[in-house]
């Protein structure tokens, strides 16, 4: 069995609605075990996504773009911390957190296009995993991938724990390599270069060659500078998280705002409505009086055309 043929079978199965995953797994299962007995129980074994995950999914197949910024952008945080370019990370901090809510809100758009809602719950669990995609490369690989499982989550230390977060992780992409350091060239190459250009090669300077080899490799960045990207991540995560909570109170003070005038709406229509229902009240008294004033001018009317049928029988009778 290849990786690749159970990671295509994978992305056709976490491409469909949620409600759709398991009848559709049976039905992959059961094909490609006509063929492949091993595959079949491959595609018997995919586990099912939680929503949150399923919603990730959806947004990397229908609005891919959306996790190739956020990917661009959190290749630029990883150089900015690299060089410990604090103002930088402040920077792309407040970007991150702007892209961040527009992509949550465009999850739950897609998610609802394919008949689910998204609850609060569930996007603060999308915003985290988006969140990881920006801080790991792994973690971005596994979120485009569209065979997530289960949400993601960065501490902005260590790197994303990506351990059964993924279907079929074998076929994800491999992680970019870190370009290797420059290597200054030795005088023994430099010797080397130059007799292959045709010069004359120079007689060695054991001195200087000794000095070259006594001399120290560089070594890795100290504990320090180490330190101070840790603190400059941590002082880009302080802002960001300070400004949602800022952006937070301002919300909940808006909705405090729109509660009351809710409520004083409520208390207005209300007494619109006993003062409406007292007048209707009003209206049926009058209505019950007039019709028993118009019975009784009706029977009045029919007794006096009676009567005066009568007397007009009388005249005629006299006048024959």
């Amino acid at each position: 069995m290849e990786d690749e043929a159970l990671a295509e079978i994978a992305n056709e199965l976490y491409a469909k609605p949620m409600e759709d995953f398991v009848s559709a797994r049976a039905a992959a299962a059961k094909e490609a075990a006509g063929s492949d007995k091993e595959l079949g129980a491959a595609v018997r074994g995919l586990p099912k996504p939680s929503v949150a995950a399923w919603a990730v999914n959806m947004l990397a197949l229908h609005q891919p773009d959306v996790l190739a910024e956020l990917a661009d952008l959190g290749g630029t945080m990883r150089g900015a911390q690299t060089s410990l370019d604090v103002a930088a990370l402040r920077e792309l901090g407040r970007e991150r957190r702007v892209m961040l809510a527009a992509a949550v809100d465009t999850a739950r758009l897609v998610a609802q296009q394919q008949g689910r809602a998204i609850s609060d719950a569930m996007a603060t669990d999308i915003e985290e995993t988006l969140r990881a995609l920006t801080a790991d490369e792994g973690a971005a690989a596994a979120v485009q991938s569209g065979r997530l499982l289960k949400t993601l989550s960065a501490d902005g230390v260590n790197a994303v724990e990506l351990e059964g977060s993924v279907a079929v992780p074998a076929a994800l992409p491999a992680p970019k390599a870190a370009p290797a350091p420059s290597k200054v060239p030795t005088r023994k190459e430099q010797a080397r270069s130059t007799t292959a250009a045709g010069t004359t090669r120079p007689k060695p300077d054991k001195p200087r060659l000794e000095a070259v080899r006594q001399t120290p490799r560089p070594t890795s960045p100290p504990a320090l500078e180490k330190a101070k990207a840790a603190l400059a991540e941590a002082q880009a995560a302080e802002a960001e998280t300070g400004q949602l909570a800022r952006d937070l109170q301002d919300q909940a003070d808006e909705t405090r705002t729109e509660i009351a005038e809710l409520q004083q709406e409520i208390a207005d229509l209300r007494a619109r409505l006993r003062a409406a229902e007292d007048r209707l009240e009003q209206f049926r008294k009058r209505l019950a009086s007039t019709t028993a004033e118009a019975k009784q001018a009706a029977r009045a009317a029919d007794k006096a055309e009676r009567t005066a049928m009568l007397a007009q029988e009388r005249v005629l009778r006299l006048g024959n």
